[in-house]
């Protein structure tokens, strides 16, 4: 990874481009991410209700708000003005809604001093999200719904971009997880059981990025990049969203990020909507992305790296 990108103005085309490359782009606030930010911070308050969202977790035992959780966040996810406002921003960041598909957003939140760091508020290790059946060509949309800090943010490990990390990525299927562990996430309470793909030796997390966009602020990487939960040291929930996108004509040329160590089967394919009619990606692509491409070679990742 070369560079984070601050408002950079390029068309949709190069940004994949770069971001299929490795860097990080960081956009300001637009209407359609404040509208969306201010919708499911909206949802949390009424959701808590009178407790304050960022600190409920001091005041409620872990059960209770695991309950809370497990209704707050499929209302938001499943929310017509959930999608209305992701179709906004891609419209205002140039995204060509005929070509662009994107999956319902999340909200995802991290507890401090884990009181919940499992199952419906589950505290990501490092890892990438093409282990679990993303394609290459996944672009990753991130956004805090409160204001973060850099106890409570993201981190990125640059370093392994472009070096392999032994996992178990091979043995993730997406359609068995959807099947089999996907529903029952507000189950695991104390203890997050699931077997999901995870790092299977030692890494070096340092030096690592930590990007402090404001709510509504948007940060775009790719589904390759090497991240994980930070520790949440701050004394407040963190509250964010994120979506992702593909781009139907890098789908048709299997065209994105390197595979540096990604083995799964399965595909997420399934689960992205048409920018302007929230149509399905064309069923024929889907036989493509069952399985991860082959790893890239060095000269090939010097090829797909170079600026």
């Amino acid at each position: 990874m070369n560079a984070i990108f601050l408002d950079t103005p390029v068309n949709d085309d190069k940004r994949r481009e770069l971001l299929y490359r490795g860097q990080l782009l960081v956009y300001s606030p637009t209407p359609s991410s404040l509208k969306l930010v201010n919708f499911a911070r909206e949802m949390a308050q009424e959701a808590f209700h009178p407790l304050d969202p960022e600190t409920a977790q001091f005041h409620l035992p872990v059960e209770r708000f695991a309950e809370i959780l497990a209704e707050l966040k499929p209302k938001f996810i499943h929310a017509q003005k959930s999608k209305e406002c992701i179709q906004g921003i891609l419209r205002e960041l140039g995204a060509n809604p005929e070509k662009t598909y994107f999956d319902v957003p999340r909200m995802r939140t991290s507890t401090s001093d884990d009181y919940l760091t499992s199952g419906i508020a589950y505290a990501f290790h490092p890892h990438r999200d093409t282990w679990y059946s993303a394609p290459m060509c996944q672009i990753n949309w991130w956004m805090p719904i409160f204001p973060i800090v850099a106890e409570n943010a993201m981190a990125f490990h640059p370093r392994y971009w472009s070096q392999a990390v032994r996992n178990g990525s091979a043995e993730y299927n997406y359609a068995e997880w959807n099947r089999t562990s996907r529903q029952n996430a507000a189950q695991f309470v104390k203890q997050d059981t699931r077997k999901q793909p995870k790092p299977e030796e030692p890494m070096e997390l340092d030096p690592q990025i930590r990007v402090i966009a404001p709510p509504g602020g948007m940060l775009l990487f790719s589904g390759a990049q090497m991240h994980s939960s930070v520790p949440n040291n701050s004394g407040r929930t963190r509250f964010s969203i994120d979506f992702r996108t593909v781009n139907v004509d890098d789908v048709a040329a299997r065209r994105g990020a390197p595979n540096v160590d990604s083995a799964c089967t399965g595909t997420t394919m399934g689960d992205y909507l048409r920018g302007t009619d929230l149509a399905h990606v064309p069923e024929g692509y889907y036989s493509l992305y069952e399985t991860q491409p082959a790893f890239a070679k060095p000269e090939e990742f010097e090829t797909a790296t170079s600026a």
